[in-house]
């Protein structure tokens, strides 16, 4: 492999674990702003994200990707559908960890890559491997166990799961670069969001600006946090293969279970930890396979 090659899957690796330890330690950024209702803080983190992403475009000179989409309906359809979807996503998380419940938002996004492999059975018909399918039967007897042992079902997680699953197969059916993509989503989903932060505030419920000085400041820095992880995702992902950044994505639900277990004292009993176990198997196998296929692909390559 030459030397600019190694350079760049360096400089891959360095922002993509960048990414995903921003991703990580999300509920760092949120805890704070457990007092401001989940919606109000979405509506935020949209309408300050499409603020500076506009920024980032103009600086840039990229706004030819956002205005190309505009004039295809097909694809700015389903930018609308994507957008709805990851505003479910966000929304969900920002309750669910503002709620006391990190350690299941984390089993969301381990479950994520294998949801992703049954979504691309079930609607792309994709052929899944051996090894995919257990893996795949492992994590769904790890939900069961954990539906079994806690009485009810993780809807949690599962709704992070299905929604980024669901987000990421939209994204596959129109696909453009990740700042003209975040850019159009926010742009899509930005006025209802305003509309809804002037209700809030015309009713007398809004937070910004009545709120501490904290949760002021940290409501406009949600744009900020939202796009620049997703820069640094853009930028790793386009230099490594696609195994590398399987691989690293398990970095941020890790340090997201750390933090609900060391940090936040969520429970972490026998029961629960025989039920991420059962769905880490899954992982693994599915990771084996990953490194696998990078192995061999690295083995074909010139040196």
């Amino acid at each position: 492999m030459s030397s600019s090659s190694s350079a760049g899957d360096s400089r891959g690796v360095l922002y993509t674990v960048g990414a995903f330890i921003c991703w990580g330690l999300f509920p760092l950024y949120w805890k704070p702003l457990h007092s401001v209702p989940a919606l109000q803080i979405l509506c935020h983190r949209i309408v300050w994200s499409a603020l500076f992403v506009a920024l980032v475009l103009t600086a840039l000179r990229q706004w030819d990707g956002v205005t190309a989409a505009l004039r295809r309906p097909r694809q700015l359809g389903v930018f609308a559908l994507s957008s709805s979807v990851l505003s479910l996503n966000w929304l969900i998380y920002i309750w669910a960890v503002n709620a006391g419940h990190v350690v299941e938002s984390s089993l969301g996004y381990f479950i994520n890559p294998l949801v992703n492999v049954l979504l691309g059975r079930l609607v792309l018909s994709e052929r899944l491997s051996r090894p995919q399918k257990l893996a795949v039967g492992l994590a769904g007897a790890g939900v069961a166990w954990l539906t079994f042992s806690a009485g009810s079902l993780p809807w949690i997680a599962l709704s992070l799961a299905a929604t980024f699953g669901l987000y990421g197969l939209l994204r596959k059916m129109a696909p453009l670069a990740s700042l003209p993509g975040l850019a159009l989503e926010t742009f899509l989903m930005s006025p209802l969001a305003l509309a809804a932060l002037l209700w809030f505030e015309w009713r007398g419920e809004g937070a910004f600006g009545h709120a501490d000085a904290l949760s002021s400041t940290l409501l406009i820095g949600a744009g900020v946090v939202t796009a620049v992880p997703l820069l640094m995702f853009a930028a790793g992902a386009r230099r490594l293969k696609l195994a590398t950044v399987g691989l690293i994505q398990y970095i941020g639900p890790s340090i997201q279970l750390a933090l609900g277990v060391l940090l936040f004292g969520e429970p972490f009993g026998v029961d629960r930890a025989l039920g991420f176990a059962l769905i880490w198997s899954a992982l693994l196998l599915y990771s084996a396979v990953g490194v696998r296929d990078l192995w061999r692909g690295r083995r074909r390559q010139p040196v």
